[in-house]
């Protein structure tokens, strides 16, 4: 066990020390990044919808022709067990699926008979915390130079690590990634933009990784009345916001306050980013945190 992983881990139907856990170095995901991996957030030790994210670990899976060695009965309970196991409350359970170990390096699939390798683990949930949320974080935008299915959640990322490094390296939070003239996302979150009281959401596309938070906030708009606007957003329009958000289950809803060294809007987190962070903090402790 780490401060960062809990024991017992998951690994191909066996649960174990992480200092046991081992894999084949010949593994496809070790090889090739041939693989695929979801996220679910915990609450009060309760995995917030566990149906949503199995579904898009299923089409993952599906979109690199690779098959599902657990039913989604049998996630549930591998889920179920590390969140018991774990110390801590609110969790983040990562789940991974690569194509298995061949006896050979050969990047034509193996056959039939190598089994998918299948790990599972707890880490704790961590949020931001509330001085850093009360002034914002600045982002960079970077050329979005990944490949075109960035719908699949797919551990092959490469690209994603880059932009990120490039951001903290400036000294920043993220960077927003930019194709054709349209921001697509952040490198490991969504983001939406506000313009005159109407929020703005990029389309969910082969281009855009659709999170489940992304989903929580727009549910949250439309119930609370909020204006919302979800169309492609112009790199001039994301320079021209009032607001800018980045959000994840760790970052929840965090303003940009600046990007590319410019101030967004006033240059501190706007009215709207306060107001849904409240209501997704009301919807946690009374949906989330409930199951």
């Amino acid at each position: 066990m780490t401060p960062y992983v809990a024991d017992p881990v998951y690994l191909n139907g066996q649960f174990k020390p992480l200092a046991e856990a081992g894999i084949s170095p010949l593994d496809r995901g070790f090889l090739y990044g041939d693989g695929v991996y979801e996220v679910i957030p915990v609450y009060s030790r309760r995995a917030f919808r566990i149906d949503e994210h199995l579904k898009r670990l299923q089409a993952t899976l599906d979109g690199i022709q690779l098959a599902n060695p657990l039913s989604a009965s049998d996630w549930k309970d591998v889920v179920l067990r590390l969140i018991d196991e774990a110390p801590w409350e609110d969790q983040s359970i990562y789940l991974q699926v690569t194509r298995g170990a061949d006896d050979k390096r050969d990047h034509a699939f193996p056959p039939p008979s190598v089994a998918p390798t299948a790990f599972a683990f707890s880490s704790p949930l961590v949020t931001t915390p509330a001085d850093i949320r009360a002034k914002g974080v600045s982002a960079i935008t970077v050329p979005d130079l990944r490949w075109s299915r960035c719908d699949l959640k797919v551990i092959s990322l490469l690209a994603n690590v880059l932009a990120r490094q490039q951001a903290v390296e400036q000294g920043c939070a993220e960077a927003l990634l930019i194709r054709d003239g349209f921001m697509k996302e952040g490198a490991a979150s969504n983001i939406f933009i506000v313009k005159d009281g109407v929020l703005c959401a990029p389309p969910k596309t082969h281009l855009m990784l659709p999170g489940i938070t992304y989903d929580v906030i727009l549910e949250l708009a439309k119930f609370h009345g909020q204006p919302v606007k979800i169309a492609e957003i112009e790199e001039t329009e994301l320079r021209a916001a009032d607001e800018v958000w980045m959000t994840s289950s760790t970052k929840e809803i965090l303003a940009i306050t600046t990007l590319d060294g410019h101030p967004v809007g006033t240059g501190k987190p706007g009215p709207l980013a306060g107001q849904m962070w409240q209501w997704y903090q009301d919807f946690k402790n009374t949906v989330m945190r409930k199951g």
